[in-house]
Parts: structure tokens; C-alpha cells; sequence
């Protein structure tokens, strides 16, 4: 099959259109994680009874069940319990909480990371709670896991297909309709590759870049 070059360019505003909503999804789904992420790593290091097992076990079943499995969960099985959400915000949640699991891990080796001095040195300094996460740990712990958080922005960039499975809108959704409505499947699968090539290949170089400047994590 031949490409048309002229039917690419007529279908390319719709296949734009749907980037756009991949990058709705991919951020604020990334958004969620990167919260979800901190509040299960500390969740991790909790005294409170139950809360430590209780974080593990999230972290052990959201990385180890299917991301498709867990959006279709939240899209078509929830709403027999009486909670619905839009197709979108059921992406955006189910993109989140899905890669919040992965991101506490990130947090945790971060967090273990940093020296136990910096501890002592912050009790020796009578620092509370608070100002010893703000002030001491996370500035420290944090700038070598961006690499690693970059990687997994660009991971859930590349999952965000998926989301067509729940009529979101997205770019492959877009590409979807297109060739069910003509036929061509060349030119529209064609353009989301290389759209994805576009958006994630300077998200690899930055990420590179990021590298280079915080060294190995």
C-alpha cells in the first residue's frame, strides 16, 4: 500500500488534535504519580501500625497486575459500586495510580540514599519533622531520581495508547477512527509514529542531559 501524502496531511489536524489529549492524560497522569509516589514512600517508613504493609501491598499489586487490566477496572467495573468517571479522568487516575507504584520505589532508594548523618545532623540541629524532609532530606534525595522520573514520564507517554481501550480520545484512538471510517491504515498509524518520535525523542535528550548532570542514580 502506497502512502498519500495529501490524505496525511488531510488527517494530520486530527491526529494533532488527539496529541493533545495524550499530553492531557500523560501529565496529569504523571502528576498523580509523582504525589501517589511520595505519599506511598513515606507511607513505606510509617510507625503507625499497618500503614508500612499496607503501602508494600499496594506497591506489590499495582507492579505486578496488567495496566490494561486496571483501566478497564476502573472504567467499567467501578461504576457498579456507584463511582464514574469521564473516560479521561479515568485514564489520567488509572495512569497515576499505576505509576505511583513504580515512583515510590524511585522515592525510596532516593530517600535510602541519603546519608544517615544527615539524619543525626538534623536531630542534633532539633529540627522537626517537617523541616527535616523540607530543609535536609528531599532537596538531597530528590535530584537523582529526575533522570529515572524522566524515564518513567516517557514510559507513560508510550503507555498512553491504552487508553483508547476506554474511548478516550487520544492520538491512537484518533488514528483508530480514522482507518475504521477509510480503510487506510498506512497514513494514519504512519504519522502517530513518528508524532511519538517527535514528542519523545527531545524527552530523551533531556533526560540524557539529566543524566549527565546529577551522574549515576
Amino acid at each position: 500500500m502506497k502512502f498519500d501524502f495529501s490524505f496525511a496531511l488531510e488527517i494530520l489536524p486530527a491526529l494533532l488534535r488527539g496529541a493533545i489529549v495524550t499530553a492531557e492524560a500523560t501529565f496529569g497522569g504523571m502528576a498523580l504519580a509523582l504525589v501517589g509516589g511520595l505519599v506511598l514512600a513515606l507511607g513505606r517508613r510509617s510507625k503507625i501500625p499497618g500503614v508500612s504493609r499496607l503501602s508494600a501491598s499496594y506497591v506489590l499489586f499495582m507492579r505486578n497486575t496488567p495496566l490494561l487490566v486496571q483501566i478497564y477496572f476502573l472504567f467499567y467495573v467501578l461504576p457498579f459500586a456507584g463511582i464514574m468517571f469521564g473516560a479521561l479522568t479515568t485514564g489520567i487516575l488509572a495512569l497515576g495510580l499505576n505509576y505511583s507504584a513504580y515512583i515510590a520505589e524511585v522515592y525510596r532508594a532516593g530517600i535510602d540514599g541519603v546519608p544517615q548523618g544527615q539524619w543525626e545532623a538534623a536531630r542534633a540541629l532539633d529540627f522537626s519533622p517537617g523541616q527535616t524532609w523540607g530543609r535536609v532530606i528531599l532537596p538531597q534525595a530528590l535530584p537523582p531520581m529526575l533522570p529515572v522520573l524522566g524515564n518513567y514520564l516517557i514510559g507513560m507517554f508510550k503507555d498512553s495508547p491504552l487508553l483508547a481501550t476506554i474511548t478516550v480520545p487520544e492520538m491512537f484512538a484518533a488514528a483508530e477512527h480514522i482507518a475504521g471510517e477509510t480503510y487506510r491504515y498506512n497514513e494514519p498509524y504512519t504519522l502517530v509514529g513518528l508524532i511519538f518520535l517527535c514528542l519523545s525523542y527531545p524527552a530523551s535528550l533531556a533526560v540524557r542531559q539529566l543524566e549527565k548532570r546529577f551522574g549515576k542514580v
